[in-house]
């Protein structure tokens, strides 16, 4: 049975977001096959906004799974609300919207990711989000950024469509005040929380970055293993770190966990901080049935000890991040705007889906990491030119303050963009 695409409508980014609006129809895309879809209008969400971002899907229904884009905290009339607790309750309104607007409910969430101005408002983000999961909640990210598109908050989520054999997962030692599970089991996969290198009994983070790199990952470990799996059983990981961990210690300890050239798809993103005082975190996706678990390479790309570009769970497709960087005996990052930056890292996607018999109309979500938020217009006329009429759902984020934008001695220039995705294969095409 090949996927179907959902879009809804959003419930909307910033201001200078809805200066490129446009007036769209919600559209479902029923079981059909990507060359002969059919569009109907589903119901309205109660609440939404009568215009769409012509850049991304609210949400894209891709059959098991619900991938919704980034919500802010501006409700349909386009106004924030005043406080805090507020603005969090009205970016978990607008999932909820999305999610009922596809036939499920928030039972169905099984994995958040939550974009954070201010990592000090944790605490007060973690009891609301109880509110809104008060049983099996899902799993989840918790990230400190330099800025969302729609201050001060933005959250993604995961939705399944069949609720058997879903549980929650918990490990010896879990922290039972956090507003999320440590793991979420689904018919054909695992969802895995943030595991952070602090100690889950005595909140200390180690001084040393190694050690906070192995807490960090006995930590994802333990969640898998409790699941009944292995690490081996991992598809996509995100390591997300500070820079008081240094990328060469955390790549080293990290490759010691798994077959060389068989990694994970991964996108390691640097950000500003993380709940508890916390230096890095593992979050990610594992397949419960080893047998659909395939990594997919690219000729033009080298077996990696730390990453493999994209691996299938099933017909689900994660790909690494990839930014402008030219492969190659010479590689580097030559390109000195966001714009020609992206259209390198897109051919890199590119390369990888064509690899797994794939193409960008089953792209169903992307994360947009950005060097400088000011970019997105620029960026998004170079993005749009890459999808069907049914753009991925998406989420896009500042991870930390901007670069220095200019070339080294070899005439590298600094990465200012990065995109990883989701694809999903149609049924039909096996």
């Amino acid at each position: 049975m090949p996927h179907k695409r959902l879009e809804k409508i959003p419930t909307l980014k910033g201001p200078w977001y809805r200066s490129r609006l446009q007036q769209s129809l919600v559209l479902i895309l029923f079981f059909l096959p990507i060359a002969a879809r059919a569009q109907v209008r589903p119901p309205t969400p109660s609440g939404s906004s009568p215009h769409a971002n012509p850049f991304y899907s609210p949400a894209v229904d891709a059959g098991d799974y619900v991938y919704i884009s980034g919500q802010g905290p501006h409700a349909a009339d386009g106004a924030p609300p005043a406080t805090f607790a507020a603005q969090v309750r009205q970016a978990l309104d607008n999932i909820k919207a999305i999610v009922e607007s596809a036939g499920l409910t928030m039972d169905h969430v099984v994995y958040t990711q939550v974009y954070l101005e201010d990592i000090g408002k944790y605490e007060e983000m973690n009891k609301i989000f109880a509110e809104y999961f008060p049983t099996n909640p899902p799993a989840r990210a918790v990230l400190g950024v330099a800025k969302v598109p729609d201050p001060p908050i933005e959250i993604n989520a995961v939705a399944v469509r069949d609720l058997t054999g879903l549980r929650a997962i918990a490990p010896p030692n879990y922290d039972r005040s956090e507003s999320a599970s440590p793991g979420i089991l689904t018919h054909d996969r695992l969802f895995v929380s943030g595991m952070s290198g602090r100690d889950p009994v005595s909140g200390k983070v180690p001084d040393d970055p190694a050690a906070q790199v192995d807490l960090a990952l006995d930590r994802m470990q333990e969640v898998v293993k409790a699941a009944g799996l292995e690490l081996a059983n991992m598809v996509f990981v995100n390591p997300y770190l500070t820079s008081a961990i240094p990328g060469r210690v955390m790549n080293q300890h990290y490759a010691r966990r798994f077959e060389f050239g068989n990694t994970p798809a991964r996108a390691t993103i640097e950000v500003t901080s993380l709940p508890g005082g916390a230096q890095i975190e593992y979050t990610g996706v594992a397949v419960r049935d080893l047998s659909q678990r395939r990594a997919v390479r690219p000729k033009n790309m080298p077996p990696s000890p730390t990453a493999s570009p994209c691996v299938f769970a099933g017909d689900t497709l994660y790909c690494s991040a990839k930014d402008g960087f030219i492969p190659g005996p010479q590689g580097g990052i030559y390109a000195t705007t966001t714009q020609h930056q992206l259209r390198q890292t897109m051919r890199n996607q590119l390369d990888n889906l064509e690899e797994a018999d794939m193409n960008f109309d089953q792209v169903v979500s992307t994360t947009v990491y950005l060097d400088d938020l000011s970019d997105v217009h620029s960026f998004d006329d170079v993005y749009a030119q890459y999808f069907g009429s049914v753009m991925p759902s998406r989420s896009t984020i500042q991870q930390i303050a901007p670069t220095e934008r200019k070339s080294d001695k070899d005439d590298h220039f600094p990465g200012l963009e990065q995109v990883s995705l989701i694809a999903v294969r149609s049924r039909n095409n096996h």
